[in-house]
């Protein structure tokens, strides 16, 4: 399906599968510590971090890849502007509102809730759009979208009046409008990678349009912030120590990210990309000393099924 791959233990696999289990790790590590950082900054403030400090790291992954390519920067049209616009509000809002569900509830619940993102992608592009995707990658994103959601209501009786009345707390509502404004996200990125001259290599297009979408970031919310939350500005600047390794995190993660909508469909990517929910549940265990019931552990499991068939749908 894709015409770049890479050959592991004799198996050739499509560039975007490894390159997305990376950015899963990146991302559950940068919220880990960005989660952190919530007891003193706002939503606003804990999300402006992983922006601001996340432009010095995107400046040097791309001035190096320019570098050891030996290629010029494509030029760069106003529909990239606009289209890494959209997909850059659509991520701090998406941020803010995932950070909002980690203070209503906890870390792996909060990740939880956003995960519905693969299955709004999925909506999304098949039903309004009309695009295509292999069967067996869509019941694999169906598959971890439910075990996703088993996580979620773990430990608690799953009538339907008490599923439809979970769903409408605050956490779980603040998780499904993250995972909508990811799936916007996601859909603009790959948008804007396809404006790029597609002779330009990948992972040039990827860095460039990441750039571009973290300054825009960076200005539009830092705006916002000296106009309504300057306080939380100066607390954002003076929690440069523990902010930097959100940054760096967040701008590894999106590279990863990044790359993979410009090698294939962002439904595939953030589908496999639900392994996420794996990686944060040992995160909430080991790293942040959350208890575990056998429950979530058997969601995990669903979850490990279904990224699985999504790789596997794509592996020929």
């Amino acid at each position: 399906m894709n015409e770049h791959s890479v050959a592991i233990l004799g198996v050739t696999v499509p560039v975007w599968i490894p390159v997305t289990l990376a950015a899963a790790v990146f991302q559950v590590w940068r919220t880990a510590l960005q989660s952190r950082l919530h007891a003193e900054l706002s939503a606003s403030g804990a999300s402006y971090v992983r922006y601001i400090y996340a432009l010095p790291v995107d400046v040097l992954l791309l001035g190096g890849a320019w570098w050891s390519l030996g290629r010029t920067l494509p030029h760069l049209p106003v529909e990239l502007l606009l289209f890494c616009l959209l997909g850059g509000l659509g991520q701090i809002a998406g941020t803010i509102l995932l950070l909002t569900a980690f203070h209503l509830r906890n870390f792996v619940v909060g990740t939880a809730y956003a995960k519905t993102e693969a299955a709004q992608l999925v909506f999304i592009s098949v039903v309004v759009f009309g695009m295509r995707l292999p069967p067996l990658a869509v019941v694999g994103i169906l598959v971890a979208v439910v075990g996703v959601l088993s996580l979620s209501f773990a430990g608690q009786r799953l009538h339907w009046d008490a599923l439809i009345r979970a769903s409408l707390q605050p956490a779980a509502l603040c998780g499904l409008g993250a995972g909508f404004a990811f799936a916007v996200t996601a859909l603009a990125l790959r948008a804007a990678s396809q404006v790029l001259s597609a002779s330009s290599p990948v992972m040039i297009r990827a860095l460039l349009v990441l750039l571009v979408t973290n300054t825009l970031q960076t200005v539009t919310q830092g705006a916002y912030m000296v106009w309504r939350q300057p306080e939380q500005l100066r607390r954002s600047m003076a929690a440069w120590r523990r902010a930097a390794p959100v940054g760096a995190l967040s701008a590894l993660g999106s590279w990863g990210w990044f790359t993979g909508f410009t090698l294939t469909h962002p439904a595939l990517v953030r589908g496999l990309g639900q392994i996420e929910i794996v990686f944060a549940f040992l995160f909430g265990h080991h790293f942040l000393k959350q208890r575990t019931r056998w429950s979530e552990v058997l969601a995990v499991l669903v979850v490990l099924v279904g990224v699985t068939l999504i790789a596997v749908a794509d592996i020929r």
